[in-house]
């Protein structure tokens, strides 16, 4: 055989295998171009789905002008990654989740590091919690890509499917707003109880009493309600609104809402938090937050806006510190979704349009943005969960990464005047900025 054929069967064999990569929905690609947090930590980790049930809350579905609004007892699924012992038969990523996309009946394969009800793994817990909210609509595994990576490096993460706002449960919209903060400090107690229970699986695994929010647009919107972002007077007389004024136990200066406020929390991501446009959002209420807090947002958002939008929401944010990550020309999309997985790539005749619109953005690769999504949401809740000061040096930046000078001596060490962000390789954070203020 000579050297030609050899380089040709090479070269097919190198195409076979990307296409065979490709044909997979991956959750924990990580490009060789991606700043440094992004890589997996050192924990192998599990994965477990759990059931709870939130009784006596409102039932906004069911609810009619002028008449007492109903309650119900309210189901959440809740997807738990976490880190694991793996036994010497069980393979990282040999099972995969099982994840309905936006049409809310088509299913598929997200394949990740996770192993399905893995043993946990106790050795350095209890760990931080980090408690995950979608949008509208959404599902448990939207985030997934964060959850896996950030459990990988210590965290155990739950993700909630949220009643009435899921693909397949798309559901009362005023539903959405009044519970998604409500969900999430659900849950935080029922994780919390988790690490009590000698028959969860959990117990020792996990330290509420240092936990981290993360949410993507709606759920960004219950994040920045959860640590103190109260409601406007307009939000709660809105037409979106829940009846007869019940969002007004989650308004600015209303008693009952100063008296959710949890101390466990101690820091926050959000991603394209919604409702500055629509006036949710005042100086006000803004003022209530105190919790560290980053936000990150696309500069084309035409769903929650950016200025106005995020941004907006971002500089009244003046009690806490607070940070803004940008992803310039980036949509609603920016760093949060999975990539799309390749069922959604066919036009829906069910939602008129093609489901992968709902994962994509037209200017930014999805791993390419979940990779500094990653590596971004490690260093912010390292520094704010896990008092790790190192982390200070990849979050004290340029403001604008294209201003960051690189500059390598022969022997690869840095030179004085080298101004590059900290863990991106040379020419590798061009389109982002990040500013940060303190309150």
């Amino acid at each position: 055989m000579n050297k030609f054929s050899i380089m040709l069967i090479a070269t097919c064999l190198a195409i076979y295998s990307h296409l065979a990569i490709a044909e997979e929905n991956r959750i924990d690609t990580i490009r060789p171009d991606a700043p440094q947090l992004a890589h997996y930590g050192a924990y192998q980790t599990g994965v477990k789905t759990l059931h709870f049930v939130h009784d006596n809350q409102l039932d906004i579905v069911k609810a009619k002008a002028g008449e007492k609004i109903p309650v119900y007892k309210r189901p959440l699924t809740v997807e738990v990654w976490y880190p694991a012992a793996l036994t010497a038969d069980q393979k990282p990523g040999s099972t995969p989740l099982h994840a309905l996309t936006r049409d809310g009946v088509t299913e598929v394969k997200l394949w990740g590091q996770a192993v399905r009800d893995a043993q946990t793994n106790f050795s350095a817990g209890p760990y931080p919690l980090l408690i995950i909210s979608h949008g509208y609509p959404g599902n448990r595994f939207l985030l997934s890509h964060l959850a896996e990576n950030l459990a990988s490096k210590g965290y155990v993460v739950a993700s909630i499917d949220h009643t009435d706002s899921t693909y397949q449960d798309q559901s009362s919209f005023a539903s959405t707003l009044l519970n998604r903060s409500l969900d999430q400090l659900f849950v935080l107690n029922e994780m919390a109880k988790l690490n009590t229970d000698a028959h969860t699986g959990f117990k020792g695994m996990i330290n509420a009493e240092n936990t981290g929010l993360i949410g993507y647009s709606m759920g960004g919107y219950g994040v920045v309600n959860t640590i103190g972002g109260g409601l406007s007077e307009a939000a709660v007389k809105s037409p979106l609104g829940v009846p007869d004024g019940g969002l007004m136990i989650r308004q600015s200066g209303n008693a009952s809402y100063l008296a959710s406020m949890d101390k466990r929390i101690k820091a926050a991501v959000a991603f394209a938090p919604w409702g500055w446009n629509l006036g949710v959002w005042d100086k006000q209420g803004l003022a209530g937050i105190t919790t560290p807090i980053l936000y990150i947002a696309g500069s084309a958002d035409d769903v929650s806006g950016y200025a106005p939008g995020v941004r907006n929401i971002y500089e009244n944010t003046v009690n806490a510190p607070h940070y803004l990550l940008t992803f310039e020309n980036a949509n609603h999309n920016a760093g949060a979704p999975i990539p799309a997985p390749k069922e959604t790539w066919k036009y829906s005749e069910k939602l008129h349009f093609i489901p992968a619109e709902h994962y994509l953005d037209a200017t930014w690769d999805n791993v390419r943005m979940n990779n500094i999504s990653q590596h971004f949401a490690t260093a912010f809740l390292d520094k704010y969960l896990k008092n790790d000061a190192s982390k200070d040096a990849y979050l004290n930046l340029l403001e604008n990464a294209k201003d960051g000078k690189w500059s390598v001596a022969k022997d690869g060490s840095y030179n004085n005047d080298h101004t590059y962000w900290k863990g991106f390789q040379a020419r590798t954070a061009i389109g982002l900025r990040l500013e940060h203020k303190q309150p």
